[in-house]
């Protein structure tokens, strides 16, 4: 009898993860445009994965500088991504064919080029004159050597044009679709009363005629591919290799730019594939995917609504807590209690309030924060730029390296370093992915700690919590986190704060260590943990002790999970569920029975090798009673899910959790907005 895997690869859970985004596209009670943007979030999350992760993978299985047992295990990842990859791109073709099937019984209805009327047509001819004129610039292909020189995860069609003289002579060529200018979609004129929408793919291809104009006459085949380059990113801080595979992928470099996947359509010609992937340089390891008429599908997260509201999620507006509305200072307020916000359910404006009122208050004196992610329009830039023009010492640490944010990083730092506010870029070779805050008072300090980012777009959409405390033991412990930052790798000891790289892992294995302890004597033993992705080998193997020591852990994990829960005798008492709903679940809540009295922490890690040893995270210690019920209530509703909760169990299955018998459908999201919504 073959052994049953107690690990699961951080790359194969990944798949297994996007695998449940897919899976809400197919849920007819989501709402039609919900499942559209879902197909969407599903086609962008693989396009960034195979850009980042497989990249990586397939260097480490071709590197010559690992042991062969090394490159077997990258292999048969590799293979493993690919056949599930595959499977689940059959499943998307099925998936997005039935969903504008059910748009069109709602009057919304793409056409081809082939299906307009001629209203429809002349729009289109003056929209090629008016927009896309110059925009489309064809290149023959037997003037390229080398496709890879082109930008990649771009939309291309590759033209057949056969001259229609007696000569019959065909040339081919490859337009780029200008989706980034235009858009991906182009709204028709209405017809037999339907709102009609085009892909811009399908403009380009009834436009050919115009953009090849003054060429012979011809007939026109054009069929779509797009390829994904080896970005050679994230080989440092975000990889969870060992040292020796981090120095492979750092010498082998030669594969930068080649592509790693190429999506092409199935109906494409062999003759015409062959051109295209020749010029590819396409690769054994390398996936080649024959796919549908259109590419890129993350488009389909801004499809047009055309005014249909009602195929679209109700709109929850996030609640203003009653605190944060009082014309007592809300500093004094958090002086006699512990204050918290778990966004999105309630409003991230509590925060803003909490800023502009340092920003104002003469007795703040010095303000220091983490800033991780920005919105284009920041509100928590500007301030921090109000409060450094009113004279406060005011320090924003900014990680440039936050992936997707970058551009709106710098552009931040710059403002802010002109407006006088002392901006620091993070620390060389340690990303700084805690969520701080910390205000300096002649009448008392106070900090803030949170599970996510400072960012206003983010908190309408992603679940997080902060809190906010005047409490000295830990608002003192998140300045000396700011010293740490000055001073990294320095031999700092926290009392109070779960601090990495500093201390966070070895800590969180000794709260295991005391749940194992109180089991063995008999004494209750359980952990309840909300987290996005657990696949650090220490700490999966410290849960599988726990678990074999009769503690029960029930985990909310939305990502990457590499446990096996349900082994007899390893991880039995171990249940694992997962969310994907309207909003990210995001934060971080950690449980610890603690002999009855639990223990609760919230903060910025995850349970990752990057978590816990390339960047610097914080845990905070929650001890207001009212938060831990919160806290209690959120992860206890999230576990009862039988509407959007998936079992876990390491093998992708991602069954929904079973209706409780006389209960009825529970959707943890749903009862918690009604739990922070007012009463009527």
């Amino acid at each position: 009898m073959k052994k049953q895997t107690t690990y699961i690869d951080r790359d194969v859970s990944w798949m297994y993860f996007n695998h449940r985004i897919l899976q809400e596209a197919e849920k007819q009670q989501v709402p039609l445009l919900e499942r559209l943007s879902f197909l969407g979030i599903y086609s962008n999350n693989l396009d960034e994965f195979f850009r980042v992760r497989v990249a990586s993978l397939n260097r480490l299985a071709d590197s010559e500088s690992l042991p062969d047992k090394r490159r077997k295990e990258f292999k048969r990842t590799l293979k493993t991504i690919n056949r599930l990859n595959e499977e689940y791109s059959s499943e998307y073709t099925k998936v997005i064919k039935s969903v504008f099937t059910e748009l069109e019984e709602h009057h919304i209805r793409l056409l081809k080029e082939t299906q307009l009327n001629d209203e429809q047509k002349q729009f289109l001819k003056r929209l090629y004159y008016d927009k896309l004129n110059g925009s489309t610039n064809p290149i023959w292909l037997s003037a390229i050597d080398d496709l890879n020189t082109l930008e990649d995860n771009r939309i291309y069609l590759v033209v057949k044009k056969t001259h229609t003289d007696s000569e019959r002579k065909v040339k081919y060529a490859v337009i780029k679709v200008p989706d980034r200018m235009y858009g991906r979609f182009i709204r028709l004129p209405q017809s037999d009363g339907y709102d009609n929408i085009m892909y811009l793919d399908d403009v380009i291809r009834f436009c050919l005629p115009l953009i090849f104009i003054g060429t012979k006459p011809s007939v026109y085949e054009a069929y779509s591919f797009k390829f994904t380059k080896d970005a050679e990113m994230e080989v440092d801080n975000d990889a969870d290799y060992g040292a020796m595979e981090k120095i492979a992928l750092g010498v082998n470099s030669r594969k930068r730019g080649e592509p790693i996947r190429v999506i092409y359509d199935k109906d494409m010609p062999r003759d015409m594939q062959k051109r295209v992937f020749d010029r590819l340089n396409v690769r054994e390891l390398d996936t080649s995917l024959a796919g549908g008429r259109y590419q890129n599908h993350r488009d389909l997260m801004s499809f047009p609504d055309c005014g249909h509201n009602e195929l679209k999620y109700e709109k929850w507006q996030p609640v203003m807590k009653p605190e944060f509305l009082a014309e007592e200072s809300l500093f004094e307020q958090i002086r006699k209690k512990d204050r918290f916000i778990h966004v999105p359910y309630n409003s991230f404006d509590a925060y803003i309030r909490l800023l502009r009122e340092a920003a104002l208050r003469p007795s703040v004196k010095e303000i220091k924060t983490t800033l991780y992610r920005l919105a284009k329009d920041s509100k928590v830039v500007k301030a921090l730029i109000c409060a450094a023009r009113n004279g406060k010492k005011v320090t924003a640490v900014v990680e440039l390296m936050a992936r997707f944010d970058e551009e709106s990083n710098i552009k931040w730092s710059k403002r802010m370093q002109e407006e006088g506010v002392n901006v620091i870029f993070g620390v060389e070779g340690l990303k700084i992915h805690s969520k701080l805050l910390y205000i300096n008072t002649t009448k008392g300090d106070i900090a803030c700690v949170g599970t996510g980012n400072f960012h206003e777009g983010n908190a309408r959409v992603y679940t997080d919590y902060l809190m906010m405390t005047a409490r000295q033991g830990i608002v003192s412990e998140v300045a000396k986190v700011f010293d740490f930052i000055d001073r990294p790798f320095s031999p700092m000891r926290f009392r109070e704060l779960l601090v990495s790289p500093n201390s966070m892992k070895s800590r969180i294995l000794r709260l295991f260590d005391n749940e194992i302890k109180n089991a063995q004597e008999g004494r209750p033993a359980w952990v309840k943990i909300k987290i996005n992705h657990i696949t650090d080998p220490d700490v999966v193997n410290k849960m599988y002790a726990a678990s074999r020591a009769g503690v029960r852990i029930d985990a909310l994990v939305r990502g990457n999970c590499s446990l096996v829960p349900g082994i007899e005798g390893v991880s039995d008492n171990m249940r694992v569920v997962g969310i994907i709903d309207r909003y990210l679940e995001h934060s971080r809540i950690l449980i610890f029975c603690n002999n009855d009295k639990p223990r609760y922490f919230i903060g910025s890690a995850d349970w990752m090798p990057r978590n816990l040893v390339n960047r610097i995270e914080v845990l905070t210690p929650v001890y207001d009673d009212e938060m831990k019920r919160d806290l209690m209530r959120t992860v206890d509703y999230g576990l009862r899910d039988t509407t959007n909760g998936r079992i876990v169990d390491g093998r992708g299955t991602n069954e929904i959790q079973p209706v409780n018998e006389g209960v009825g459908p529970f959707s943890s999201q749903e009862e918690l907005h009604k739990a922070y919504s007012p009463t009527p």
